[in-house]
């Protein structure tokens, strides 16, 4: 039993762990770090940076039938600017989100034409001084009223060196039947700067190894001979910021211009506009591309990295069962072996080759250690299995379940609580296994050995299953769409992974050489082990706050008070343990039947936002419809799928996700920051683990509009999130 108290000290590995720029960053304050506050009524913004105006243009009044604009009026000031829509090496463009009566539509913005921000090797596009983005409403016939309410809610970025997220609520009521050109000069000065489209002239686009040309024998007479630029529609196809070459042959003209080396697309069809460099309305074509895409210039991958991308494709897609399957099975192993590394299970491998010691001087500690290896490896393999097989169970029953679905139990959390706590007085000599279990039981556990040893593989992965290694996620999420069988038999690559190292030392006679003899040194240890055994049982008791609140966690600690008094009074002798044992056991049982409900009883869950150390940045509560609005929006979203019982999850947290430049890129790129907390069972968050090919925690995932997600490692680093944002 001590060998089996000792491999629970992994569990207070969680406490060491715990213990453990781009272009544009957005300063602080309300006009400087976040999105500026403005009021719900207001038709102008002024944030400093930019004045914002709602216009409206409408000569022959809103009703049926008529020209009606609305455009929105941005002022820049000196140095400043927003961007088009396509914003070129960095930046984002101007969104309007539209509330209009039913029977009224809004069109795109129709984009003036833009200028080139360059800034060294890059270059942005967008708008400086003053710029008016028009949209035009259609009023269906059948309309009926006397005004038109519209509502906006606006978005930009205002960039200088640095950058600010910006934005605005606007309202503005349009009458019917009354003119309104108040701001006639200021839309046609914006009609003016709309590209002209351009209907002739047969513009080709060639596309090969050495970059893109553009070619067209049409453009104004007075452009001849003269600089220009162009500004593709489609973004991250170019280099905004490369040098290229332009030359005019008579009235022809025709560019060089150099690939983006980040390419992800190979558009087969292409919009552009052209003008003049020194400014002034352009031309817009569109053409297809002709020729064959170079292949995107991509560095060496490793294996690990290419296997893992294999499974993630397998998992969001599996449309080859046997491949897939195969894949799984890779995955699970590997992940397995690196889960021996995780912060949950580490420790477990560590106290199982110290028990080595043990055997050391008996003449048969080399048949022992492989009989405990072999019996160790089918405990972890038949745990993982019996887990996989209850998860695919209640799941085929209609559970919305996943991996480390029991640490989700209130109920189990506190039983782990008490059980790490006895191993905790046990180390610490309050007490001994053999004085209360039955004489029988202690002498059957000293003579069985091998028995032992299978059980402290089961406890192993009951411990261990909340963690996911690198692999685990994509091989779970693969394993939950095959067979039963196929997916039982990634669950036991999964144990025999974690199992493997032990199982190899248990077989290699030089690990048992290497450890000391035994000796008083083996008692000294035990008492240290039961430190973070408590530690421990403080961690668990935090993840018991997270579901069940305040209440919750102190009524467990007050069981827990009651246990370790009735421990002590067990293990005193003579009168004294069976006066002080029945007080104590009583008070245990009234301990019980009143702290009980508290236990188990969940938490409302939180919805405020959390702030980080980012003034301005703040982490979300996810919901999928708060996902999907910001998506709506143009936003991009990262979410957080965590839970207070995941080290793993708590150790990114804390690190790659605390990372003060990292949150500023974050707030640069307005992505949206949802936290997807699965400490309680939330069917929620179940569905959408299982819609990206996961079935356990932690998973960080990048969502784009109109784009699919970008699932990135379990153990997260600050340089794998900024590459992410940056594609």
């Amino acid at each position: 039993m001590f060998n089996a108290s000792l491999a629970l000290l992994q569990r207070a590995w969680p406490a060491v762990a715990l213990a453990a720029s781009i272009l544009c960053v957005a300063p602080a304050a309300t006009a400087q770090n976040g999105f500026t506050a403005t009021t719900a009524s207001a038709v102008v913004v002024d944030t400093g940076q930019v004045r914002a105006e709602l216009l409206a243009h409408a000569p022959q009044g809103a009703g049926p039938g008529q020209t009606v604009w609305l455009g929105l009026l941005l002022d820049h000031a000196p140095q400043w600017h927003t961007y088009w829509q396509n914003p070129g090496d960095s930046g984002l463009p101007t969104e309007l989100q539209w509330t209009l009566p039913a029977g009224v539509t809004a069109g795109p913005i129709e984009w003036p034409t833009p200028s080139k921000f360059p800034l060294g090797p890059l270059a942005n596009y967008g708008y400086g001084d003053r710029v008016l983005l028009p949209v035009r409403l259609t009023v269906e016939s059948g309309f009926q009223g006397s005004h038109i309410d519209v509502g906006l809610f606006a978005s930009w970025l205002a960039c200088r060196t640095e950058c600010i997220p910006e934005e605005g609520q606007f309202k503005l009521r349009l009458p019917v039947n009354t003119a309104t050109s108040a701001h006639r000069e200021v839309f046609e000065s914006a009609w003016a700067l709309r590209p002209v489209p351009l209907t002739d002239g047969n513009p080709t686009v060639t596309v090969s190894a050495q970059g893109m040309r553009l070619t067209l024998s049409t453009l104004p007479s007075a452009w001849r001979g003269q600089t220009l630029e162009v500004f593709p529609e489609s973004p991250a196809v170019i280099e905004p910021g490369a040098p290229w070459t332009q030359t005019w042959t008579n009235r022809t003209w025709s560019a060089e211009i150099p690939l983006s080396a980040q390419r992800s697309e190979a558009p087969t069809r292409m919009a552009w506009v052209v003008a003049p460099a020194a400014g002034g309305a352009g031309v817009r074509f569109e053409a297809p591309v002709e020729g064959t895409w170079p292949p995107v210039a991509a560095l060496p991958v490793a294996i690990p990295d290419a296997l893992n991308q294999a499974l993630q494709d397998s998992a969001s897609n599996p449309s080859r069962p046997s491949a897939s399957w195969w894949l799984a099975v890779l995955g699970a192993l590997l992940g397995g072996l690196i889960l021996n590394l995780m912060p949950c299970v580490f420790p477990v491998l560590a106290i199982k080759v110290l028990s080595f010691a043990q055997l050391s001087n008996e003449a048969a500690s080399a048949r022992a250690h492989r009989w405990q290896g072999l019996a160790y490896t089918a405990g972890v393999v038949l745990s993982f299995v019996a887990l996989g097989a209850l998860l695919l169970s209640l799941r085929a029953a209609g559970e919305q379940l996943g991996w480390g679905f029991q640490l989700q139990s209130p109920a189990v959390v506190a039983a782990l609580a008490v059980l790490f706590t006895l191993i905790g007085l046990n180390l610490v000599g309050l007490f001994e296994f053999g004085s209360v279990l039955p004489s029988s039981v202690a002498s059957w556990q000293a003579r069985n050995p091998t028995v032992d040893a299978f059980f402290t593989g089961v406890l192993a992965t009951a411990i261990a299953s909340p963690c996911t290694a690198p692999f685990m996620g994509a091989s779970l999420g693969v394993a939950i769409a095959l067979p039963a069988a196929q997916a039982l038999s990634v669950f036991a690559a999964l144990g025999l992974g974690m199992a493997l190292p032990y199982l190899l030392a248990s077989w290699w006679p030089a690990v048992a050489r290497a450890m000391p003899r035994p000796g008083a040194w083996m008692n000294t240890l035990r008492h240290g082990l039961s430190f973070p055994m408590f530690a421990t049982v403080v961690w668990l008791l935090w993840v018991l706050g997270q579901q069940s609140g305040i209440d919750g966690a102190a009524a467990l600690l007050m069981v827990l008070v009651a246990l370790s008094a009735a421990v002590w009074a067990w293990g005193l002798s003579g009168r004294g343990r069976w006066v002080a044992g029945a007080i104590t056991g009583v008070l245990l049982i009234l301990t019980l039947m009143s702290a009980g409900p508290h236990i188990t009883r969940p938490a409302p869950a939180p919805d405020a936002p959390t702030a980080t150390a980012v003034q301005g940045v703040s982490w979300q509560a996810w919901t999928a419809e708060r996902q999907q609005s910001a998506l709506a929006q143009g936003r991009w979203v990262f979410v957080d799928f965590t839970a207070a019982w995941c080290v793993t999850c708590q150790y990114n947290k804390r690190t790659t996700l605390s990372d003060a430049d990292l949150l500023q890129d974050f707030a640069q790129r307005q992505v949206t920051l949802l936290r997807a907390d699965w400490t309680r069972r939330d069917p929620a968050v179940t569905q959408a683990l299982t819609e990206l090919g996961r079935s356990g925690v932690p998973v960080y995932a990048l969502f784009r509009p109109n784009a699919a997600p970008v699932i990135l490692s379990e153990v997260l680093s600050v340089d794998e999130v900024r590459t992410a944002l940056a594609r």
